[in-house]
């Protein structure tokens, strides 16, 4: 079965960094796009990143400059590099693998953005 595990999140200063990770398993990774989506308090969930198959990237404006999505098929994990942190950037951040009309979901991995 699928199992997307992140790990990384935490309490971070303004202008601070944090990798995020995504253990996946269950699924043929390296064959596969990926995505970070992130939801803050009383807020929808939102596309922060994604990468396909042949490591093409795409990301949210909001992030632009500051987050770059990467992949290691050889470790089936997908990360979030995260620099520059601001305090709109506080959120749970969720692994994604979309299969046709299955999303599938990590537990997500909190990330608090603060002095």
């Amino acid at each position: 079965q699928v199992q997307l595990v992140e790990s990384g999140g935490g309490l971070v200063q303004p202008g601070g960094s944090l990798r995020l990770s995504c253990a996946a398993s269950g699924f043929i990774f390296s064959l596969n796009s990926m995505r970070w989506y992130r939801q803050a308090p009383e807020k929808q969930r939102e596309l922060v990143a994604d990468i396909t198959a042949s490591g093409s990237t795409n990301y949210a404006d909001s992030v632009k400059g500051r987050f770059t999505i990467s992949r290691d098929n050889t470790k089936n994990t997908v990360y979030l590099q995260m620099n520059s942190l601001k305090p709109e950037d506080t959120a749970v951040y969720y692994c994604n693998y979309h299969r046709t009309y299955l999303d599938y979901w990590g537990q997500g991995t909190q990330v608090t953005v603060s002095s």
